[in-house]
């Protein structure tokens, strides 16, 4: 009776474990529920941040409005993958920063009025200036799927299951585009002057393989 007893609480606890990893090596950094593990973002006149059916909402603010983790889950061989969607306004519903190395950087999201992707900073040059810049039409209040990869040697951001940024890092100047958005280090989520949804945050370790 004791070890069926022994048994039954260590298939509970196996029960748990499997609710906080998820399949693929993925960890979840957002339960649905609170803002555990986050920290609102200090920016200058942000808007509110709230949790809502399971969502992460960044309202409008006169600047940026924000989340971050004050410690990153990884600095290197990693990916982290996000959905987000812009609910009302007209620039970035994602700006997305995370390490690269001992540097970080963001992966801007529908910004510049509403439609540059790419990576902000490259040599000191923001994404509407840098190589990794493009346009796309976001649409309003459709979720993206976000994905970033990051190793010793190469950048790459996914949007669905496009890919807009492939970046060779070595020798490479990566770094923070100068202003409010540096208090998004080392791993945050910010929008600009947009109400925005987040959910489905989580990241994963990636093996230490030889890179093409």
């Amino acid at each position: 009776m004791r070890s069926l007893r022994l048994l039954a609480k260590g298939g509970w606890w196996f029960a748990c474990l499997a609710l906080a990893a998820e399949p693929g090596g993925w960890q979840s950094l957002f339960d649905g529920k609170s803002l555990d593990g986050w920290a609102v973002t200090k920016f200058f006149d942000p808007g509110q941040v709230e949790v809502k059916d399971g969502q992460i909402i960044l309202h409008a603010g006169n600047s940026l409005t924000g989340v971050h983790r004050p410690a990153a889950p990884f600095r290197t061989n990693y990916e982290v993958e996000l959905e987000a969607m812009r609910l009302k306004g007209r620039d970035f519903f994602c700006g997305l920063t995370f390490p690269v190395g001992t540097n970080c950087c963001t992966f801007v999201v529908g910004g510049w009025g509403g439609h540059l992707v790419g990576v902000s900073s490259l040599e000191g040059l923001d994404a509407s200036m840098n190589e990794t810049g493009r346009n796309f039409p976001f649409q309003t209040r459709r979720w993206y799927r976000i994905r970033v990869r990051v190793t010793p040697k190469r950048l790459e951001c996914w949007i669905d299951k496009e890919k807009f940024v492939d970046l060779i890092v070595t020798g490479r100047r990566i770094g923070m585009r100068p202003g409010d958005i540096e208090s998004s280090q080392p791993f945050g989520i910010a929008s600009y002057e947009t109400t925005a949804a987040l959910r489905n945050i989580r990241v994963r370790p990636l093996p230490v393989t030889e890179e093409r």
